[in-house]
């Protein structure tokens, strides 16, 4: 038997509406870049879960990406107003916020992906993208042309401390499995419009003070559709 999907009650309506903005439609963010809904509880048992199957499928860390991860923790845990063990950062994170966790950091002209607390991945893989700069994560991505990879890289430069981004999407699709980790050689299958389940993605892009590395944190809200 298959266990019960996770939703959520409803894609929240400024999300949706930030999910119909044209690529890459930031804005500064609003009530916070961690959030936490109804599904919680759930979302953080199935983060345990993965990672207890096979941690590293979810979880990276290029060696110099170690440091900002350690920060990264430290701030979380600061906002949240809690303590947490600090030598596990990934495993301390995964059990208290439903985001997933990527970090990026300048070599050369482009960001690139040194580390990642990635459990409820959109059709993408973890061991596929880490250590690709901005354009080569998006490749696959139809809408990312060169125009929007130069915007989002200079957005990347120029988000400042205290000052996160976000942005949404809003996509259809046939299964609710948080977990969906496609490659590019075998994508998902697109959505239909009689698909059951809507999947949008609040993304928030913040920097860190001391390490300067720039986070983007991914809350994944699947519902099912009405009508």
């Amino acid at each position: 038997m298959q266990p019960a999907p996770i939703l959520q009650s409803a894609i929240p309506d400024d999300q949706r509406a930030l999910a119909l903005a044209r690529l890459p439609s930031m804005r500064p963010v609003t009530g916070g870049w961690l959030r936490r809904d109804d599904a919680y509880a759930a979302q953080l048992a199935e983060k345990a879960r993965l990672i207890g199957w096979s941690r590293d499928k979810v979880t990276a860390i290029l060696p110099e990406a170690r440091e900002s991860v350690d920060e990264l923790c430290d701030v979380v845990l600061a906002e949240l107003g809690v303590d947490g063990d600090r030598s596990d950062p990934w495993l301390t994170l995964s059990s208290l916020v439903q985001e997933d966790l990527c970090i990026l950091q300048k070599q050369g002209d482009e960001h690139r992906m040194t580390a990642a607390l990635l459990c409820f991945p959109a059709a993408w893989t973890l061991a596929e993208k880490l250590g690709r700069p901005l354009t080569g994560i998006h490749a696959p991505v139809a809408p990312y042309d060169d125009q929007i990879a130069l915007r989002v890289q200079r957005m990347f430069d120029g988000v400042q401390v205290g000052r996160p981004m976000m942005r949404a999407n809003l996509l259809r699709y046939d299964r609710p499995d948080l977990f969906q980790p496609h490659t590019e050689t075998a994508p998902r299958p697109v959505g239909r419009p009689d698909s059951p389940y809507e999947r949008s993605e609040r993304q928030c892009v913040l920097r860190l003070p001391r390490t300067n590395a720039v986070v983007f944190s991914i809350h994944t809200t699947v519902v099912l559709r009405q009508g």
